[in-house]
């Protein structure tokens, strides 16, 4: 009866996944990108992947790519360049990128048609106000939203963070538009003497992920924390997240921010990452395909090197599992693809464009 016992439970631990070891199948899709960005899905089962040093293209299923042709001038320096991606019902395609000009630099988002490998009807929506000198923190996540809006998460641009207080510009905001770039009427501060009324909330450090939980349509977001202290938040217009009287981080090399990690009048993050994981990228799942993702949020880590599949029950985080920590590779981007699968993009020189499914 003991050897039995034994022998049960060497089978156990052979069978049992390694530390950090992902429940998942995954496929390389596309290598050989240079630092991707945003990634969309065309009708007909073709890909757009931005690079961040400005370059956008076009992935067939066969594995051929073209590049697309049509971009406005763009300031790749640092964190800047062609950012994110997004495609609407009428086959609009925003991206979001820095955007050279007087003073520096800014996030900027425009909206155009693909035509074949070019893109043609190029309208600009939105420009970052001011532009300012430096290459860190531009944000920039793009969500469309089931309401028929766009919304817009911006960075504080590092040396500028005292900004992200003030509503008299867009530094570490976020920003809600109709899709053609004009504003909504219920924006809210619109009516507020010298604030921009195209912000929806302040008081944000630098945004990399963003999405839509179609469940109950709402818009989250999250942030890289200084040293330790991202964010997960549920954006909610007219709220001010903090940033940076609070935070749960510290200064570079040590020292306190602000007045704490909470505040009378501020909202607090639902869910905090201490020490940093450098968030990027975000997805909640349909459940389309595979119901046992239904209304799981996954999250990408550049620091952390891994998936983060969080759990929820209402608006509280419940659960958190780390997933593909055994590849070692900087996860930018988190997208629901068409099939249900999810598919990542890594930060690299040699970045890899990857499909997963359970």
């Amino acid at each position: 009866m003991l050897l039995r016992v034994i022998l049960c439970l060497l089978l156990c631990l052979t069978l049992a996944p390694l530390p950090g070891a992902s429940p998942l199948k995954v496929e390389i899709v596309h290598k050989g990108l240079v630092h991707p960005w945003g990634l969309v899905f065309l009708p007909g089962g073709d890909l757009l992947v931005s690079e961040r040093p400005g370059r956008l293209l076009r992935i067939q299923a066969d594995g051929q790519r073209q590049k697309v042709s049509g971009l406005p001038e763009i300031a790749a320096q640092g964190q800047g360049g062609l950012l994110d991606l997004a495609l609407d019902e009428q086959g609009w395609l925003y991206f979001s990128y820095s955007e050279p000009g007087a003073g520096g630099s800014s996030t900027a988002v425009s909206r155009a048609k693909l035509q074949n490998n070019a893109l043609v009807e190029v309208q600009p929506l939105f420009s970052q106000r001011p532009k300012v000198e430096g290459g860190a923190h531009f944000g920039s996540r793009l969500v469309l939203g089931s309401d028929g809006l766009l919304y817009i998460t911006l960075g504080d641009r590092f040396n500028y963070r005292s900004q992200a207080q003030h509503l008299d510009n867009h530094l570490g905001k976020t920003i809600r538009l109709n899709r053609d770039g004009s504003l909504p009427p219920d924006n809210p501060f619109i009516h507020t003497q010298g604030a921009l009324p195209e912000i929806w909330s302040l008081g944000h450090r630098n945004m990399q992920g963003a999405a839509w939980r179609p469940e109950v349509n709402q818009f989250w977001t999250h942030e890289h924390g200084p040293q330790g202290g991202d964010e997960v938040n549920l954006i909610l217009g007219g709220r001010n997240y903090g940033w940076p009287r609070v935070s749960f981080g510290e200064e570079y090399g040590g020292g306190k921010i602000g007045e704490g990690s909470s505040a009378p009048g501020l909202t607090s993050p639902l869910k905090v990452w201490v020490p940093s994981i450098a968030p990027s990228g975000m997805a909640f799942h349909s459940g389309a395909h595979y119901p046992q993702w239904r209304d799981k949020l996954f999250i990408g880590a550049l620091r952390g090197q891994s998936l983060r599949e969080l759990t929820l029950a209402g608006d509280i985080i419940v659960g958190e599992r780390t997933l593909l920590g055994e590849r070692g590779e900087r996860i930018r981007t988190v997208k629901e693809g068409p099939d249900g699968a999810l598919y990542l993009l890594t930060d690299g020189a040699a970045g890899k464009l990857l499909r997963l499914t359970p």
